[in-house]
């Protein structure tokens, strides 16, 4: 069992009129470097809530990005069932079920249109996956659009690891029958104060494209396997231990500790990766870059305290940040942007050679 101070840490969202604080998941492997091991473990407990709820249904599980796109495909692969994520990223020759996450700094979610069509019928219960839920809003307007494009009897739920939602939107969710799972209960009253209590004067670092000297080796994985694209969890698990046998033998690491770092919606590979070279002996650390722009703040018991601004690996338009990097002894990047992103990979490594690391890596699975 889990509580509230077991996982939540409040950051203060940057330029974000609609909501001035983060909830930050300090399990999840996203924002905070974690143990895989506690990341799995936490999910896991949220797959057995699922699991004895509907034994004998058949599920697809669609897993919210960014930040839930590995809870999903962990929870999925305990499962075996369904999965498909939601994605912000542009893939070619499909059609789009589009909605919106009105909180969120860049609100456009997507689905594809294909697979939802191809699955839909052959499920009793779609399950949304979230590692907070607060108003419930973002999931009702997927639900309402699925309920107008789709007539049958597909039932709904949605399992977070984080519940703040209160009473008028719990009577909602009842009166719709959305059943609702999840493993810690949260109040967010006193979220938006705690966040205005915090300085923002943390270390900001800015993005730094500069071409580096650094010799860093890259692993060209096959059998790739995309859960933005409806996937069947053992199936996306079974992918994941063909790219870790791929990998690992070219891996040749030094010393005891690593970091593993997955690239935005692509977590749950990253965190795979890492479980496996902690199961081997390794000190591990799982996080991902992100799209959000955090504040961060010198105070002691702020999650956040320095904040490096990078180039995405998957529009070189665009800016991503990783927070609170340390030294290493090794470092393995995770991603499966089909882009050169020459300046992405150059402001990571950078900001990587910054914080005290020089031995680094890159697998690209795509």
């Amino acid at each position: 069992m889990y509580t509230e101070a077991d996982l939540v840490r409040i950051a203060k969202r940057e330029n974000n009129k609609k909501r001035s604080y983060l909830v930050v998941n300090r399990l999840q492997g996203k924002h905070i470097p974690v143990s895989p091991k506690e990341a799995f473990q936490m999910s896991g407990e949220l797959a057995e809530l699922i699991k004895k709820s509907y034994p004998t249904e058949k599920l697809l599980l669609i897993g919210f990005a960014e930040t839930a796109t590995a809870i999903g495909a962990a929870i999925a692969g305990e499962l075996d069932c369904y999965y498909i994520q939601t994605t912000r990223e542009n893939i070619e020759n499909v059609d789009y079920i589009y909605f919106s996450e009105a909180h969120s700094h860049a609100t456009e979610q997507k689905l594809v249109k294909e697979d939802i069509e191809s699955i839909i019928d052959k499920v009793d219960r779609i399950v949304f996956a979230e590692d907070e839920i607060t108003t419930g809003n973002t999931i009702l307007n997927i639900i309402g659009i699925l309920q107008q494009r789709y007539s049958g009897s597909v039932r709904f739920a949605v399992a977070s690891i984080l519940n703040g939602m209160n009473s008028e939107a719990r009577h909602t969710y009842k009166e719709k029958q959305i059943d609702t799972h999840y493993l810690v209960r949260t109040n967010h009253e006193a979220y938006s104060k705690i966040a205005e209590t915090y300085k923002g004067d943390g270390v900001y670092h800015e993005v730094n494209i500069a071409s580096n000297r650094m010799k860093v080796p890259v692993c060209y994985a096959e059998g790739y396997s995309n859960a933005r694209r409806l996937v069947k969890g053992k199936d996306y698990i079974n992918a994941c231990d063909g790219l870790w046998n791929q990998v690992k033998d070219f891996l040749q690491l030094s010393g005891k500790s690593a970091l593993v770092l997955g690239t935005e919606e692509f977590m749950f590979p990253a965190l795979y990766i890492s479980l496996q070279l902690e199961l081997s002996g390794l000190s591990v650390k799982c996080h991902s870059t992100t799209r959000s722009p955090i504040a961060v703040s010198s105070e002691e018991n702020y999650p956040f305290h320095e904040r490096y601004e990078l180039r995405s690996f998957y529009d070189r338009d665009r800016i991503t940040y990783i927070y609170d990097l340390k030294s290493y002894e090794n470092v393995i990047i995770v991603t499966d942007a089909k882009e050169k992103s020459e300046e992405g990979i150059s402001s990571l490594i950078n900001s990587l050679e910054i914080s005290g690391n020089s031995d680094i890596c890159i697998i690209k699975w795509n």
